[in-house]
């Protein structure tokens, strides 16, 4: 009997996230590495391949094996 899996499960797949490899899955987003993070509601700034990436494309961006993503958190101070 042949077992055919029509489901797609995620591979891992390695990128580097401030300058450590990092492995993440195949269909990650810029929205999921932020969530990962806790940075939601903070204020922060990332960049893909240094090209920034607007927040309001966070949760549709899609990750790539070897991107090169940098977030860096605001912080205040007086």
């Amino acid at each position: 009997m042949n077992l055919v899996l029509t489901r797609k499960f995620p591979k891992p797949m390695n990128i580097q996230l401030n300058g450590e490899t990092t492995p993440v899955d195949d269909n990650a987003t810029l929205g999921d590495i932020v969530r990962r993070m806790h940075l939601e509601g903070s204020r922060y700034a990332v960049e893909v391949n240094e090209e920034l990436v607007p927040r309001s494309e966070h949760d549709g961006y899609h990750l790539k094996a070897g991107d090169s993503v940098e977030i860096v958190q605001a912080i205040g101070g007086g």
